[in-house]
């Protein structure tokens, strides 16, 4: 997650790269709002946010309180 600039935002959410796609997700519930990733790759990312929802949403509080996000581990 990375603070973007422009103010906060509305909508929790967060940004998935692959390649040359890159799509956001919404936090609650997670689900694709806006870009395009390949199906399998959709629905990894899928699966990771909502093991790490929690974290999302804290390091999303974090950010919109002006302080940079924790790691949260990664898809493998």
């Amino acid at each position: 997650m990375f603070s973007e600039i422009g103010g906060p935002h509305h909508q929790s959410h967060f940004h998935a790269y692959y390649q040359e796609h890159v799509a956001v997700f919404a936090l609650e519930p997670v689900e694709i709002i806006a870009g395009y990733l390949p199906r399998r790759q959709q629905r990894l990312v899928e699966a990771w946010a909502e093991l790490h929802q929690t974290e999302l949403k804290a390091d999303w509080d974090r950010l919109q309180a002006g302080q940079a996000p924790h790691p949260i581990e990664p898809l493998r």
